[in-house]
C-alpha cells in the first residue's frame, strides 16, 4: 500500500490518495475514542470498584481493535498511592492514543496540500496542539499513571485547557467536512466513497427508510448520511439533526450490524430502543458522559446494539427499517415537553409511539403551532375561557385524550404532507374536539340514567316491601328488601364516583356531578326507608298503618320512572332537535313536581294514621322514621329534576 501510494503521488495525482487518507483517519477515530475511554472507565472502575461497570468489548470491536484481553483491563484497574493508578498496558494505550491522532492529522494535512484553505488552518493548529499533548499520558512508570493526567487527557472542558479527547473531537469534525467533499458518488442521497460492490446495496435499503420518512421533517435540517468502507466492514453514518452529540454510526461486517447511538436525552434513547423489539437487537449497557464540547457541556448517553441477520435480504430490511425510524428523533423531546400539557407521562410516550408506528410523527404537529393548536381548538370547544396548562385528560379522561391527540398528530401529518390548507386542518382539529366533548356528555348521561333506574330498584323494593309485611314471612321479606337496597345503593354510589372520574373539569362535567349528587340523596333515603322497615320485623302491624305509608311508597315510584323519563329525554333535547322529545322531557319534570306536592299531603296521611292507631313507641318510631325518609327523597327527586330541567334549557338548548 506504501508503494503504491508513492507511486500515485510521484504521477502528480495525490487527489487519489485523500479518500483512503480519511477513511483510515476515521478508524483512528473510533480507536482512539476507545482508548480513551478505556482509560477513563479503568480509572472510575477503580475509584468505586463496587460498581456496576461495562467491560467496554462492543466498542472495541466496533473500533476494530482486535485483542480481547482488553476486555478484562477496566476490572485489573486499582488505584495506589499518590493519586496514581496502576491500568495494565497504560503507557501502550497512551502511546496508542497518540498514534491515532497522527493517523487522524494526516488526511487534513494531505487536503491542504491539495489547497484546502480549510484544511491549511485545521492541519496547522492540529500539528501544533498534537506536539504539546503528546506528553499529557506519558508520566509514570510502566502500568501506573497518574489519576490527573488521565483526567486531563479525557476532558471535555474547554475551560480547563487543551486535551486528547478535545483533539480527537476536533479532527473528527475535520475528517467529517473531508468526508463530505470528496465523497465519490452519491446513492439515493447518501455521500459514499470508497465503497465495494456488494455495499451498494446495503446503502440503497438505508436510504430507502430515510427517504421514505424525510418528509416528515418538512424543512427541518437532519438526516444527512454518508457512507464508507473501512477495512472488513460498510460504515454509515447519519447526524440525525443539528444537536452535536447525536448521531448514529453503523459499522457492518458481513451480515452483523452494529449500531452506536448517541443522545443528550435519556428518554428519546430508550424510546429508539424501543422500536426495534421486533428485531432482536442485543443492546449493550447504556453509558452517560460528560463533554464540553457537546452540547455545552450537559451530560449525554451513548449505546451500542448489535443485529445478527440470519440472510442478507433480513440486513437489508433492518437497515431499511433503522433508515426510516431517524426522522422520528428530530425534535423528539420538544413534543414530549408540549404533549405533558395535555396528557400522563406514559400516555405522552405512548402517543409518540403510535405516531412513530404509523409513520405519522411529530413534527407536523409542532410546525401546526403544537400546543397552541390544541389550547385553540379546547377554547373554541368548551366555549369559554380555561387556565393554560390544565391537562385535557382531565376533561376527557386519559383514554380519550390519548386518542384525541393521535388524531392531532395523523390529521397535521396527512394535512400537512398532501398540502391541505393550514386553515382546514385547524378547524378539522376542532371540530374532532367538540365530537369528543359531546361523546364525554353521552356517557355521562348514560351513567345518569343508570344511576335513576337503581332509584327506580329501591323505590321497588321499598313498596313491595310495605305490601307484603302483614304477611306471616314479611319479615325476612323486609330484611331481604334492605339487603338489596344496601346493594342498589352501594351501586349507586359506585356510579356517582364513575362521573367524578371520568372527567374532572368543564362545565358539563360540573354540572353531572351535581346531578349525581342530588340523585344520590334519594337512593340514601330510600335505602333508609327499607332499614326502617326491617324494625318491623315479628309484629303483625294493622293494616290502617299500612296503607298510608304504601300510598306514599307507590308516589316516590312513580316519581322515579318519572326521573328515568327525564334523564332519557334529556340526552336528546337541543336545539333544532324533535319537539317532542322536548315535550316528553318537560312532561316527566312536570309530573314529579306533582309527585313531590301529593307526597307531602301522603306524609300528613302517614301522621294522620299513627296518632289514631299507633299501639306503642315502636311503631311510632318505625312509621313515622319511614314517612319522613320517604317524603325526603321526594323532595331530593324533585331537585335533581329541576337541576336537570335548568341544565337542558340553559344550556343544551341554547347550543
Amino acid at each position: 500500500m506504501a508503494t503504491k501510494n508513492r507511486i500515485i503521488d510521484t504521477l502528480g495525482e495525490p487527489e487519489l490518495l485523500l479518500p483512503a487518507s480519511i477513511n483510515h483517519g476515521l478508524a483512528a477515530n473510533d480507536r482512539a475514542k476507545y482508548w480513551l475511554s478505556l482509560l477513563q472507565m479503568a480509572k472510575a472502575h477503580a475509584d468505586h470498584p463496587h460498581s456496576a461497570f461495562s467491560d467496554l468489548r462492543r466498542e472495541r470491536e466496533a473500533a476494530g481493535v482486535a485483542e480481547p484481553h482488553f476486555d478484562q483491563l477496566i476490572e485489573a484497574a486499582e488505584r495506589v498511592k499518590g493519586g496514581a493508578y496502576r491500568i495494565p498496558g497504560a503507557r501502550a494505550i497512551g502511546g496508542a492514543v497518540i498514534e491515532n491522532l497522527h493517523h487522524m492529522l494526516a488526511p487534513v494535512e494531505l487536503a491542504a496540500k491539495l489547497k484546502d484553505q480549510g484544511a491549511a488552518a485545521a492541519a496547522a493548529a492540529g500539528a501544533k496542539r498534537l506536539a504539546a499533548l503528546e506528553p499529557a499520558l506519558g508520566a509514570g512508570t510502566g502500568d501506573v499513571v497518574d489519576g490527573a493526567a488521565i483526567d486531563a487527557a479525557t476532558s471535555g472542558d474547554r475551560g480547563r485547557g487543551d486535551s486528547l479527547h478535545l483533539l480527537v473531537m476536533d479532527l473528527h469534525k475535520d475528517l467529517n467536512r473531508l468526508q463530505i467533499t470528496v465523497a465519490g458518488e452519491t446513492i439515493d442521497g447518501a455521500h459514499a466513497y470508497a465503497l465495494a460492490g456488494r455495499d451498494r446495496s446495503l446503502v440503497r435499503a438505508f436510504m430507502r427508510g430515510v427517504n421514505a420518512t424525510s418528509p416528515l421533517k418538512f424543512d427541518h435540517p437532519g438526516l444527512d448520511t454518508t457512507a464508507t468502507r473501512s477495512g472488513e466492514r460498510l460504515v454509515i453514518q447519519n447526524d440525525i439533526g443539528q444537536t452535536d452529540a447525536h448521531v448514529v454510526v453503523l459499522h457492518i461486517e458481513g451480515r452483523r450490524a452494529t449500531l452506536t447511538y448517541s443522545d443528550v436525552h435519556l428518554e428519546r434513547l430508550l424510546f429508539f430502543q424501543g422500536l426495534f423489539e421486533r428485531f432482536g437487537v442485543e443492546w449493550d449497557d447504556t453509558r452517560s458522559r460528560r463533554d464540553a464540547g457537546l452540547n455545552e457541556g450537559d451530560v449525554y448517553h451513548l449505546c451500542s446494539g448489535a443485529y445478527q441477520a440470519p440472510a442478507r435480504e433480513a440486513l437489508e430490511e433492518y437497515l431499511r427499517f433503522l433508515g426510516s425510524r431517524l426522522v422520528f428523533l428530530i425534535d423528539w423531546n420538544r413534543a414530549r415537553k408540549r404533549l405533558r400539557n395535555f396528557l400522563p407521562k406514559r400516555d405522552v410516550l405512548g402517543a409518540l409511539r403510535w405516531a412513530a408506528q404509523h409513520d405519522h410523527g411529530h413534527m407536523a404537529w409542532l410546525r401546526m403551532g403544537g400546543e397552541q393548536l390544541v389550547y385553540e381548538a379546547m377554547e373554541f370547544a368548551i366555549k369559554g375561557p380555561f387556565r393554560f396548562g390544565e391537562q385535557l385528560h382531565e376533561m376527557l379522561g386519559a383514554e380519550r385524550a390519548l386518542g384525541y391527540l393521535k388524531f392531532v398528530l395523523r390529521t397535521c401529518a396527512e394535512g400537512l404532507l398532501a398540502g391541505r390548507p393550514e386553515s382546514l386542518i385547524r378547524d378539522e382539529v376542532r371540530a374532532e374536539l367538540i365530537n369528543y366533548f359531546r361523546t364525554v356528555q353521552q356517557d355521562l348521561f348514560e351513567v345518569a340514567e343508570q344511576h335513576a333506574c337503581l332509584i327506580v330498584e329501591i323505590a321497588c323494593g321499598v313498596r313491595d316491601g310495605l305490601l307484603k309485611a302483614p304477611l306471616a314471612s314479611g319479615g325476612e321479606i323486609l330484611e331481604r328488601g334492605a339487603q338489596r337496597a344496601r346493594e342498589w345503593e352501594h351501586r349507586a354510589d359506585a356510579l356517582v364516583n364513575q362521573a367524578r372520574a371520568m372527567v374532572r373539569r368543564s362545565d358539563a362535567s360540573a354540572f353531572f356531578r351535581t346531578l349525581l349528587e342530588a340523585a344520590d340523596d334519594v337512593a340514601d333515603s330510600l335505602e333508609e326507608t327499607a332499614f326502617h322497615l326491617t324494625l318491623l320485623k315479628g309484629r303483625r302491624d294493622k293494616s290502617d298503618l299500612h296503607a298510608p305509608l304504601l300510598g306514599l311508597s307507590n308516589l316516590l315510584v312513580q316519581g322515579a320512572q318519572e326521573f328515568v323519563k327525564a334523564v332519557a329525554t334529556a340526552g336528546h333535547v337541543h336545539r333544532g332537535g324533535e319537539r317532542e322529545d322536548t315535550q316528553d322531557f318537560l312532561a316527566a319534570v312536570h309530573r314529579i313536581m306533582v309527585i313531590e306536592q301529593r307526597s307531602d299531603d301522603a306524609q300528613r296521611a302517614v301522621k294522620t294514621g299513627l296518632m289514631q292507631s299507633a299501639a306503642d313507641f315502636r311503631q311510632l318510631y318505625v312509621f313515622a322514621e319511614a314517612a319522613r325518609s320517604l317524603e325526603e327523597a321526594a323532595d331530593s327527586l324533585m331537585h335533581a329534576a329541576l337541576l336537570l330541567r335548568d341544565y337542558v334549557l340553559g344550556e343544551a338548548m341554547v347550543r
